[in-house]
């Protein structure tokens, strides 16, 4: 359960003028937003304050700078530029300047597609491509040379060791054909398509093994 001290919205500092006032219904609105994003980010393998920070981006109409993001979610100076600095290298946040001031401002992406996109091929990157190569180096280490094309030659322990990583191989294959397919519809907002991939899954998922 998330504590609310780790998201909690503060009034408008004392003598800011580039702050905008929000409603008592908005401020809460606004909290309850962070909070929820902040849940959902183990799900996208985003740290929580990761998470956050983009929340509060991404619902803010106006660029902030560092000074606002840390009092608004009462986080260190050290923790704010280091996942700001994870947000622009996810490209779900972009660094800006504003005439008349030295600070670095951040904005969000605002495209729930783009943003979409972003967290997919960061994923992929991050986790399905290092598993595969590491399932690899492992299975070409048990079979004494790379790219053996089966584990025959093996001993029987090691043939059944070499076929589980095969298996978990041949899942990482699937999770990897399965981002990279559906990828371009995202990227191309094809909502009919995807929704047709969605009907194909649910009717697999209640086909033939209902009847066993």
């Amino acid at each position: 359960m998330i504590q609310k001290r780790e998201a909690k919205i503060q009034a408008t500092p004392e003598g800011a003028t580039d702050e905008v006032l929000l409603s008592k219904h908005h401020q809460e609105a606004l909290e309850r937003f962070i909070l929820f994003w902040g849940e959902m980010a183990s799900n996208w393998g985003i740290n929580r304050t990761m998470a956050q920070i983009h929340a509060l981006l991404y619902a803010s109409e106006k660029p902030l700078d560092t000074d606002a993001i840390m009092e608004r979610l009462q986080i260190s100076r050290g923790n704010a530029n280091m996942n700001l600095h994870s947000l622009v290298n996810w490209n779900l946040v972009r660094k800006v300047h504003q005439a008349g001031s030295r600070k670095d401002y951040y904005v969000a992406e605002k495209d729930v597609w783009h943003i979409t996109t972003q967290i997919i091929r960061e994923r992929e990157r991050r986790e399905i491509g290092p598993v595969k190569q590491q399932l690899q180096e492992c299975r070409d280490l048990l079979a004494g040379k790379p790219d053996t094309e089966d584990c025959r030659d093996l001993s029987p322990d090691e043939q059944q060791f070499c076929e589980r990583i095969e298996n978990l191989m041949e899942l990482m294959e699937v999770f990897d054909g399965f981002f990279q397919s559906l990828l371009p519809f995202v990227q191309k907002r094809n909502v009919p398509m995807m929704k047709q991939f969605v009907a194909l899954a649910r009717s697999m998922k209640g086909g033939p093994s209902q009847d066993e």
